[in-house]
């Protein structure tokens, strides 16, 4: 019996399509459940997420400190997603931070959002733990003149701190910070609103980090893990098929 197959990336399994059950090479149970859970979507649907995953990054991540304006909460997220990066981090002290749906578009769907609200200082909770995982915080302000984005050092992890529009980052964060980036304004205006900020950083580092040549993309177990929980997210009852696919292995 012919079965027609998907061909992935390089660095990614082959997914049967007709057959969930022809299984090429040795795998763990998670990737079982997503070439299982593949041969329920369509062709186009499942290259479409193949080709996205490769573009995704945890090198660069955006974290967010007590923003509270819904439009302009859900265009960071929309950014976020259009740019690749995986990772948004959500300090919550005062304000919480709540989506717009004729904004973000289903964006937040696509990426993994941590959220910081349980301790008394979130803000020093989020970056230390940032900075336990390798990452260089990046304060962005206007009032620093540390330096240009074109300028900033993207060989590091680098998580990319953004604040309030009124009052910006707190100084917590400014304290934890290891450097600071401006965007050079040439008019009145101190500053743009905070959703042009992070789009315009999100441009210009995401295009530099591609010309780098360092590793900035996912290892193969996280594109194969996010993977899975983009294909659950795409189905209406992934626990009912999932319960299915447990009956029969």
């Amino acid at each position: 019996m012919m079965h027609k197959m998907i061909r992935r990336h390089d660095d990614l399994p082959m997914i049967p399509q007709d057959d969930p059950t022809m299984i090429p090479m040795k795998k763990t149970n998670d990737r079982q459940i997503l070439e299982y859970l593949s041969g329920f979507l369509t062709e186009r649907r499942l290259e479409r997420m193949q080709q996205v995953v490769m573009e995704r990054t945890r090198h660069l991540c955006v974290v967010l400190e007590d923003i509270y304006q819904t439009h302009n909460a859900s265009a960071v997220l929309r950014s976020c997603e259009c740019f690749g990066i995986q990772d948004v981090h959500i300090i919550e002290n005062r304000n919480v931070f709540e989506e717009n749906p004729e904004v973000v578009m289903g964006a937040s769907k696509w990426l993994s959002l941590y959220r910081y609200n349980t301790s008394q200082s979130n803000t020093a909770s989020c970056l230390q733990a940032l900075r336990d995982q390798g990452y260089r915080l990046v304060a962005t302000s206007p009032h620093q003149r540390d330096c240009l984005l074109e300028d900033l050092p993207l060989e590091q992890k680098t998580a990319l701190l953004f604040g309030t529009e009124m009052e910006g980052l707190s100084e917590t964060a400014m304290d934890m910070a290891d450097a600071w980036v401006r965007i050079p304004m040439r008019g009145f205006t101190e500053s743009f609103n905070i959703s042009v900020s992070v789009a315009i950083t999100l441009y210009h580092l995401s295009h530099r980090l591609r010309e780098l040549g360092i590793q900035w993309e996912l290892p193969p177990e996280e594109k194969e893990a996010l993977l899975l929980e983009w294909v659950k997210k795409s189905m209406k009852n992934p626990d009912q098929m999932l319960e299915h696919f447990k009956g029969f292995s």
